[in-house]
């Protein structure tokens, strides 16, 4: 094995190692200049995580020669081999950088001209004899790309900073907007603080208010240009497209042959003997996965694109989310909980304990409560266009026929309310319009101030199930609860009772077959001449305790039937016996949040994923924004939101959800408003601050200046 002095100390303790090619060598680039690339050269960076795990970047300029490309290949795979062969590795390419990669700078990438060859060294200096100048770019992913020092060099629509050494102008065209001013000013705040130590002074300057100094340094003002749209996105609906292919290299020469041409694909196609290419062109990545027996394949640069090279047992969510089935060496249960090798900062599981839900918001959040339930519930049928109140003695039965509002009134300082929409999915055209139509009603009425929860028959989030008190959720799979309306129900019926992380149980009716058992659960059984209480070896005693609720509105006695000691007549009820899910299934995974930006600045609407940890200033106030969690979505709507983007916003989110190449369907879509977030959505963010809307983030940054 290869080994360099530079190695010595690689991936000993977490965070970011960035090294510059210089004359076909390694030298460490200082901390304080981490983010900033010469545009001539090559950079090898490496990311520990606390598990540890390894990221491995190779960073190539636009204008790097092929020998230092070349060179940070070869060191790229030798640090690979010194740290066991486990790292991911990434290729990427200046102004295509993977997210992972953009996570890294926060407050954004500075590419600047020349590199090792023009004499360009990468050191923190007192120099204030510095002139150059800056255009910044982007909303979520922050671009500083040095260009020509002269006024053809700028537009109307961004900001760009006049970088003097002892002097930093933000110059702020007159069409930019007020999230890219914020943006840029974090670069320049950085500028000051780790560039020059400190030592230099800020300015904001608008377009027309220039001083005697910028005139100086760029000569006489000429027109400037006006804004120019931003490069086009993909469009979000074939960002998930993805083909997989096969590379073998077993005749001596590179064969590349087609396994699926679209995904999702399953996870069984991947062969530990051999090496696959995971093409997602259209998102410009190519993740290349390797056998856990297969020597690796060298690859040349085949693709001026991101690539990622994934060792089995390392891979990224992003790698993942193709695969309907994915399950990691130690999870049973397919991708819904698993957790992300290679993630920044780990989500840790929440044990949930409904005591402490107001205190502690992160889990709060991971089990979706805004409080114990115990608030006040009501619920209407949507019939004719119109909401109908429900008998609450019938509360807790839900029916696939039918549309249910659900309004919840709780306190926690003010009173405080959450609109569930619930939809069956037997239910008409008509119903599932008017239900969103009253429920926008309703929300008016209260003011606009309610969270907004839309919810599929079958994916309901664990609030809703605790609002009966003790009793189960028992959902029906047609009929409805109108009089009279009843449709006839199946002689034999098969209830599947479930409690979920918050301790809320939920019984759901599904087919009466052998095959939709489920070794963590209890199942009740109705025959037209029997009914039994199924107990599987890895239920919990709610289970068992909701399933009396069940067997109470059956009607009958139910003799009790443990797992492994059916009696033949349980079996010829559901059609004979069948294989069933009999793996325990791990509760304590959880997937790292995602969270995306929807804008239509550029004049389409374009949805952008914020790199790297979010926190809560990521939130733009002038855009409508999605947070992912996996098992339910976000809309959070900024107060400066167009109109363009809260109508599109809703739809671009179920896109979302159906193009997601896991296959998740029909999950939970929550509206939330700037200034009204519940604990459910806050407790993603580290350290939330419910005051932060009550000042304006430009005069808070400013106040930096």
């Amino acid at each position: 094995m290869v080994s360099h002095k530079e190695f010595v100390g690689a991936g000993k303790e977490p965070g970011l190692q960035v090294w510059r090619i210089e004359n076909m060598d390694l030298k460490p680039v200082p901390k304080a200049l981490h983010g900033n690339f010469y545009t001539g050269d090559a950079y090898l960076l490496l990311f520990t995580t606390a598990a540890p795990s390894y990221n491995i970047h190779m960073w190539l300029g636009d204008e790097c020669s092929q020998d230092e490309s070349g060179s940070a290949a070869i060191f790229a795979t030798q640090l690979d081999d010194f740290l066991g062969g486990g790292p991911v590795q990434y290729r990427e390419v200046q102004n295509c950088e993977s997210n992972t990669f953009l996570g890294y700078f926060k407050s954004g990438i500075k590419y600047k001209k020349g590199g090792v060859a023009s004499g360009f060294q990468h050191v923190v200096t007192n120099d204030t004899n510095v002139k150059r100048l800056l255009h910044i770019k982007g909303r979520r992913a922050i671009r500083a790309t040095e260009v020509d020092m002269s006024w053809g060099s700028f537009n109307k629509g961004d900001c760009f900073i006049i970088d003097l050494g002892k002097d930093v102008y933000q110059w702020c065209g007159s069409e930019c907007n007020r999230f890219e001013r914020l943006k840029a000013s974090e670069v320049a705040i950085d500028i000051r603080d780790n560039e020059r130590n400190g030592r230099a002074k800020l300015h904001m300057v608008e377009e027309g208010e220039e001083p005697a100094a910028v005139i100086e340094a760029l000569g006489p003002k000429t027109t400037i240009a006006p804004s120019t749209p931003d490069d086009e996105k993909v469009d979000s609906s074939n960002r998930k497209k993805g083909a997989l292919y096969m590379i073998s290299d077993a005749s001596g020469t590179m064969k590349v042959s087609s396994v699926a041409p679209s995904s999702p694909f399953k996870q069984a196609m991947l062969s530990p003997e051999e090496c696959y290419i995971l093409d997602n062109g259209v998102d410009k990545n190519i993740f290349v996965w390797k056998g856990a027996n297969k020597d690796s394949i060298k690859l040349k640069s085949l693709f001026p694109l991101q690539i990622q090279v994934l060792p089995a047992g390392a891979e990224t969510t992003m790698f993942k989310q193709f695969f309907s089935d994915w399950k990691d060496k130690d999870q049973t249960t397919g991708p819904s909980k698993a957790y992300t090798i290679g993630r920044i900062a780990k989500v840790e599981q929440v044990p949930f304990d409904a005591s402490t839900l107001h205190s502690n918001k992160a889990m709060a959040a991971q089990h979706g409560m805004v409080d114990d339930g115990k608030g006040k519930v009501q619920i209407w049928r949507v019939e004719n266009g119109e909401k109908v109140p429900v008998d609450p003695s019938s509360y807790g039965h839900f029916y696939g026929g039918d549309c249910y509002l659900i309004l919840y009134s709780y306190r926690v300082g003010r009173e405080q309310h959450i609109i569930y929409t619930w939809q069956g999915l037997k239910c008409t055209q008509d119903e599932l319009a008017a239900s969103a139509f009253l429920t926008v009603k309703l929300d008016d009425s209260m003011g606009g101030s309610p969270v907004q929860v839309r919810v599929t028959q079958g994916q309901e989030p664990p609030h809703l199930m605790s609002l009966f008190q003790g009793k189960p959720m028992i959902i029906h799979s047609g009929g409805t609860s109108r009089k009279g309306g009843q449709s006839q129900t199946s002689s034999t019926r098969l209830f599947h009772i479930r409690q979920s992380s918050s301790r809320a149980t939920r019984a759901v009716e599904v087919e009466a077959s052998a095959s939709n058992l489920n070794t963590n659960d209890v199942f009740v059984l109705k025959t037209p001449s029997a009914l039994f209480v199924w107990r599987g070896v890895g239920a919990s005693d709610e289970e068992m305790e909701a399933a009396k609720h069940v067997v109470g509105f059956l009607g009958g006695n139910a003799s009790q039937v443990s797992e492994g000691k059916e009696p033949a007549d349980f079996w010829s009820a559901l059609g004979g016996k069948k294989d069933y899910q009999t793996s325990k299934s791990l509760q304590n995974m959880v997937k790292a949040p995602r969270l995306f930006g929807c804008s239509n600045k550029t004049g389409r609407l374009i949805v952008e994923e914020v790199p790297g940890d979010f926190t809560q200033s990521d939130l733009a106030t002038d855009d409508v924004m999605i947070l992912d969690t996996w098992d339910q979505i976000f809309l959070w709507i900024g107060n400066e939101a167009n109109a363009e983007e809260r109508t599109g916003a809703p739809k671009i989110a179920k896109e979302y959800v159906d193009s997601d190449p896991s296959g998740r369907r029909g999950l939970p879509i929550t509206t939330i408003k700037q200034g009204a977030e519940p604990p459910t959505f806050t407790g993603w963010f580290q350290a939330w601050d419910p005051k932060m809307w009550e000042s304006d983030p430009l005069d808070r940054i400013r106040a930096r200046f």
